[in-house]
């Protein structure tokens, strides 16, 4: 029960403050601070588009990635120019190692722009070759995450990824062959998929542990409702009714060799393995740069425009690709802070009540009251800490914020007449 009021809740309120306020979308103000920020750049492109993904992707067209990677760099350019400062980087995708060359000068020149310390890249299994691996720390990659999603050989098969990246064993081999070569490597898993059972998620778990995973991050199946309705067609309905029995089964499994990074990421005890995806947990601000990327900047979520053409004209006379954008009030802002740093299993409340001048309590008491209630943290002065139940319910939080982007994204393709569909 409460699990469903967790989900009905949440969905309302990110419904509501993510309606993003087109035609109305203000530029970024000159930064004059020195706030750590995290620069997220978005690669779209993809050799193959896999049916349960809700980001903004297309089809690989290398003559358009070198386009787009002149206009990434000229976009990070005009933030040098308005005083942003960034300590750390994520690209994301799409697969941001298709033309690893192109991606490798687009790093080393954030890294002269910027005083950027961690970066982290996602890549595919197919891309682990030495060749790739030497480019990708010679440009500084600290992190590697690599997209694994299933070791099972029926579900690789299932979503598509299993003539692409060959078998769960051979995936798990390209692992291995990485394992030490990075500060950390993570692999990217997915559960409740549509026929999905837990034997097959145990099986996940205990490949992962046979081979010794510097890092796990485990999402739930996190769909938008487009992407839910042709995955009913091609795998089976969502049951999100099993979500719950196989997060606990994940915690279970790995609680003993990996501690808790966030709610759904795990970094193997004593490796020191402390970058993680979720770059919402350490930077409270990040610039979304590249089409369709989705930043938050000065109370503000905005979004880039998701037509690549336009994205690349735009720049080329100088302009910044923004589509959309939704200022948060103060409220919303609060509630975004809480959300985000729980996300990361404990938050010091005095730092929020000094952040939100003696406000932070004051306005979410009956939150802060309903969670204590079920039972989701516990309080030890002046820090709030998860317990294992509401581990969940900031998972149940964190899908449906997800969600929640993942249908503007949608809104965003449609409007921007690039709806690609596997």
């Amino acid at each position: 029960m409460i699990n469903r009021i967790i989900t009905n809740a949440t969905r309302k309120q990110f419904d509501r403050a993510l309606k993003f306020d087109e035609g109305t979308v203000p530029d970024l103000p000159p930064c004059d601070d020195a706030v750590p920020r995290l620069l997220y750049i978005h690669i779209p492109f993809c050799e193959e588009l896999c049916p349960y993904c809700s980001f903004h992707r297309v089809r690989l067209n290398e003559d358009l990635v070198i386009k787009y990677h002149a206009a990434l760099r000229l976009e990070m350019a005009l933030y040098r120019q308005r005083g942003y400062r960034f300590t750390g980087l994520y690209a994301g995708g799409g697969t941001p190692t298709v033309l690893i060359d192109e991606l490798a000068e687009t790093l080393r020149l954030a890294r002269a722009l910027f005083p950027i310390g961690s970066v982290s890249v996602e890549t595919n299994p197919d891309h682990l070759t030495d060749a790739n691996i030497k480019i990708l720390k010679q440009a500084g990659v600290n992190r590697l995450s690599v997209g694994v999603q299933t070791f099972d050989d029926g579900l690789l098969r299932q979503i598509a990824r299993y003539d692409k990246y060959g078998s769960g064993e051979e995936i798990a081999a390209r692992l291995e062959q990485v394992s030490g070569k990075f500060d950390t490597l993570n692999a990217d898993m997915i559960f409740n998929f549509p026929g999905q059972t837990a034997a097959m998620l145990e099986a996940d778990l205990a490949m992962l542990q046979r081979i010794k995973m510097q890092q796990i991050t485990f999402y739930p199946l996190m769909v938008s409702s487009l992407t839910q309705s042709l995955m009913r067609e091609t795998m089976g309905e969502v049951n999100f009714r099993r979500e719950k029995s196989f997060f606990k089964l994940i915690l279970r499994r790995l609680e003993e060799d990996y501690d808790s990074s966030s709610a759904w990421c795990f970094s193997r005890k004593k490796t020191g393995s402390s970058l993680i995806d979720e770059y919402v947990v350490d930077f409270d601000e990040y610039a979304g740069l590249g089409s369709g990327a989705i930043g938050y900047l000065n109370g503000m979520c905005y979004a880039n425009t998701f037509d690549i053409g336009g994205y690349i004209s735009g720049l080329e006379q100088g302009r910044l690709p923004l589509e959309a954008a939704r200022a948060f009030n103060f409220t919303d802002r609060m509630r975004y802070d809480f959300l985000m740093k729980l996300f990361s299993t404990h938050l010091n409340v005095n730092e929020l009540e000094e952040k939100y001048e003696g406000r932070f309590l004051k306005t979410l008491w009956k939150e802060m009251a309903a969670f204590t209630l079920a039972g989701a943290f516990r309080y030890f002065s002046p820090n709030l800490f998860l317990t294992p139940w509401g581990r969940y319910y900031w998972v149940i939080m964190m899908r449906e914020f997800f969600i929640a982007v993942n249908n503007f994204r949608d809104y965003c393709r449609r409007q921007a007449g690039q709806v690609q569909l596997p």
